[in-house]
């Protein structure tokens, strides 16, 4: 197979990020990378493009760092609580999921966007209590949520009529 050097444009997941010079199969940087302007072919010229690329990409990736910190420190004073139904036993029904959480996160802070697998759960939450959670909003940049579990005990009527 031929392979080919290209410089990126664009953060392309997988592969690189602007100013990275990557080996890509021919066919994909030519039907691909070049006509949507995601990569430039390795030449002098735009080897001297690649110093603009990274300020840009320096750039782009201090206001990510920026906006995940932000978002960090709101999710950090949070302290949600969710409530499970639990039968006579005292044993609770279902749980509390890494969708649950995240769920929560995005209607108590109003977020437009916030990647769904962002919030770390090893295994769903079934006891009472608080419970950290971490959550991964940039691979530099992680909150912690206290979130608080109870269990609210159902009160069984049918049984209590006998």
């Amino acid at each position: 197979m031929a392979y080919t050097e290209v410089i990126l444009t664009a953060n392309i997941p997988n592969l690189g990020a602007e100013a990275d010079k990557v080996k890509v199969r021919r066919g994909f940087a030519r039907n691909f990378l070049l006509p949507q302007g995601k990569a430039l072919e390795v030449t002098a010229g735009s080897l001297r493009q690649i110093n603009h690329l990274k300020a840009k990409r320096a750039e782009r990736e201090a206001r990510e760092i920026t906006a995940a910190e932000e978002l960090a420190s709101k999710i950090n004073k949070l302290s949600p609580v969710f409530t499970l139904e639990a039968g006579g036993s005292g044993k609770a029904f279902g749980s509390v999921t890494a969708k649950d959480v995240h769920d929560r996160i995005m209607a108590d802070l109003k977020l437009v966007e916030l990647p769904k697998h962002a919030v770390v759960l090893d295994k769903a939450i079934k006891e009472s209590g608080e419970h950290s959670v971490s959550v991964k909003l940039h691979p530099d940049v992680t909150a912690t949520l206290k979130l608080e579990v109870k269990v609210h005990v159902a009160s069984s009527e049918a049984s209590s009529k006998e």
